[in-house]
């Protein structure tokens, strides 16, 4: 049995052809896995579980037969999907896991993030997300009606440009020195997040040996999954387009 683990998918419905990829992955490669991680972005925006958008609620329904089918199925929030909540993962079959959060992965402590935490060089963003993740602020923006809801979301993707058009991408990357805090913060010589759509995988110098970070990558031109089993970890990617192998 293996584990999968994905992030940045970005799903919309301008981009049919990543929905289909992502689609024959839960027919294939995750039918026969354990779990399916899916950290962060799953969708380009999402502005709520009452959402009325036929993407959405497609989506949920084929998690659900994926769930039904043994394959267990885990969600957490990044940067775009910060307010997908427990309506849309109770209809998916999908667990909400807290950002971050460790788990036992064949034996091994893995610490799974969406990744933006890590960016700590970004001020301006960082205080953005501070705002984001706020629970007030929620439940102010779920209070408005989906018209105004939408129209936020479309503003907020274009301040993101924006705010990034002219940012060093250094900046925009991981901070090195959070990464090594978070990881001996959770004991763990594992780290697995997306967010940069920089897919990799990095050794890491910790206090008491070497651990590793790997990043997967975004679902734009390819689709990126990390397979993990007892005997070792495979980053993989495939061509938006043509189906997993």
């Amino acid at each position: 049995m293996s584990s999968l683990f994905i992030s940045d998918l970005h799903l919309h419905a301008s981009r049919p052809e990543a929905t289909q990829v992502f689609y024959d992955l839960l027919e294939g490669k995750a039918r026969n896995a354990q779990a399916l991680y899916i950290l962060g972005d799953f969708f380009d925006v999402w502005i709520g579980d009452d959402d009325d958008e036929p993407l959405g609620q497609a989506v949920a329904d084929q998690l659900r037969r994926l769930s039904d089918s043994g394959t267990a199925v885990y969600l957490m929030h990044g940067n775009r999907d910060f307010l997908l909540g427990e309506a849309f993962a109770k209809r998916a079959g999908a667990t909400l896991l807290q950002d971050p959060s460790v788990i036992d992965l064949y034996g091994r402590r893995a610490l799974l993030l969406h990744g933006d935490s890590l960016c700590t060089r970004d001020a301006e963003y960082m205080g953005l997300r501070q705002q984001l993740r706020s629970n007030e602020w929620q439940a102010q923006i779920l209070a408005q009606p989906l018209a105004a809801r939408r129209a936020f979301a479309a503003g907020l993707r274009a301040k993101s440009k924006t705010m990034n058009s002219s940012k060093p991408e250094d900046i925009m990357d991981v901070t090195p020195e959070a990464v090594v805090e978070l990881m001996l913060e959770h004991q763990v010589d594992l780290m697995i997040h997306g967010h940069t759509h920089r897919p990799d995988r990095h050794s890491i110098a910790l206090g008491s040996g070497q651990g590793e970070r790997i990043v997967l990558g975004d679902w734009h031109d390819h689709a990126w999954c990390l397979s993990a089993d007892k005997q070792s970890l495979r980053l993989e990617s495939w061509p938006i387009g043509q189906p997993a192998h």
